[in-house]
């Protein structure tokens, strides 16, 4: 039952066969290869697939009835679940059983590393994402920040602070194989600069220039927080691979609050040192990023080793193929608005038939192959289940035909 409380199991993850991949002072192993690789041959571009994979931002929660009935009975709020792997492990399985979904992605949030950090973070409803105490100054930050506890060692740290985040990945893998899905499991991270910009006082509703402002104020202290940023991340994404994840998403959510010669100076670099240490640790996971709102940055990031370059909604699809060039598969950019059945007056503004051929154009557009089908921002929680099964099921169908066709040419 979707809707029952999941009762506790084992965190171990499966038993999987598994490839290692060596660096100079670890050997690092990546999971098995799921029944269903279309995600991870879609992203790496080494062979064909037979149709094109699709799974969406934001797929668990929100939008999904199961969802708020379970965290009504749990009594939790969402931050408060992340810290329950049994919650996690649910929530994440909720949108796989319902839709025919080619990935799952972990239940979590973008900002589980700047509580780990001590920074405080609130979602009171309606207004976003809250940090009440902002870092003030470079002291307040080298006062609160634990600096040292990262450089001394920044895995155990992620081990200290993020234990049940690792264990809800073991969950959600040991759910996976219980339930005979299988399928990519996905981690994900924010990036450093979107972590800075909520960490300083940012937000998507107001304070729109304090990470910039910080930035500008304090740039020393700025490169020292981002790097200590990027070292958490890369331990915290290399564990969740370890336990069980088959592919990772870097999420630069807040791309469109930096203007482009502060992102090339602060957030690329960072950037450019995530894709260099995990695809040296781990070749054959697939690695894709997600600049929002800065897709200037687009082209440089397909060169410096991620496997996908997420294109939001902004992007001229005509263009973006191009832009990859055969560097980097490409992800995205459908409207999740056309997954909306009624207007704010109860009109029904989007069908079925509506969202196939939206889904197609996409298809066209992009070209099936060495794409994942995804949104160009997440779900909001007001799509209709029943449209976005359709485009899935639009996707794969009208993929697979399309496919068939170049096939036989």
């Amino acid at each position: 039952d979707p809707v029952a409380i999941a009762p506790p199991a084992a965190e171990s993850a499966p038993a999987a066969t598994v490839v290692t991949a060596t660096t100079s002072s670890k050997t690092y192993s990546t999971p098995d290869t799921p029944d269903n690789d279309l995600m991870i041959r879609a992203a790496l571009g080494k062979s064909p697939v037979e149709k094109t994979p699709v799974w969406l931002f934001r797929q668990a929660g929100r939008h999904l009835p199961e969802y708020h009935s379970y965290k009504t009975q749990t009594g939790r709020s969402f931050l408060d679940m992340l810290s329950f792997p049994e919650d996690v492990a649910e929530c994440t399985m909720q949108p796989v059983r319902r839709y025919d979904l080619d990935a799952a992605i972990l239940f979590s949030d973008i900002l589980v590393i700047a509580e780990a950090l001590n920074i405080e973070v609130t979602m009171p409803g309606g207004v976003g994402i809250l940090v009440p105490q902002p870092l003030k100054s470079p002291r307040d930050m080298n006062k609160r920040v634990p600096f040292a506890q990262v450089e001394q060692d920044a895995a155990a740290f992620v081990q200290d602070k993020l234990s049940h985040v690792i264990k809800s990945v073991k969950l959600i893998r040991t759910k996976m194989a219980e339930e005979q899905t299988s399928i990519p499991l996905i981690g994900f991270s924010a990036a450093p600069w979107t972590l800075l910009f909520y960490m300083v006082g940012g937000s998507s509703r107001k304070n729109n220039d304090a990470g910039t402002t910080w930035l500008k104020k304090h740039p020393e202290a700025s490169k020292r927080l981002l790097d200590t940023l990027t070292k958490i991340i890369i331990e915290y994404t290399s564990a969740q691979v370890e336990a069980g994840a088959h592919m990772l998403q870097i999420f630069e959510a807040m791309g469109m609050m930096i203007d482009e010669d502060n992102f090339y100076e602060f957030a690329m670099p960072c950037l450019e040192q995530i894709a260099t240490e995990l695809k040296a640790r781990y070749p054959n996971v697939p690695l894709m990023v997600f600049s929002r709102g800065a897709s200037f940055a687009n082209e440089k990031l397909s060169a410096l080793g991620y496997d996908v370059v997420t294109i939001d909604g902004e992007v001229d699809r005509s263009t973006a193929r191009a832009t990859m060039a055969d560097r980097a598969g490409l992800q995205g950019n459908y409207d999740p608005k056309e997954l909306i059945l009624m207007d704010a007056d109860g009109k029904v503004v989007h069908t079925t038939e509506t969202v196939r051929k939206s889904a197609k154009e996409l298809l066209k557009d992009l070209g099936p192959q060495r794409l994942i089908a995804n949104l160009g921002e997440g779900l909001g929680g007001k799509e209709s289940p029943m449209l976005v099964n359709a485009f899935v099921n639009a996707i794969h169908e009208e993929s697979e035909a399309m496919i068939a066709v170049s096939s036989s040419l």
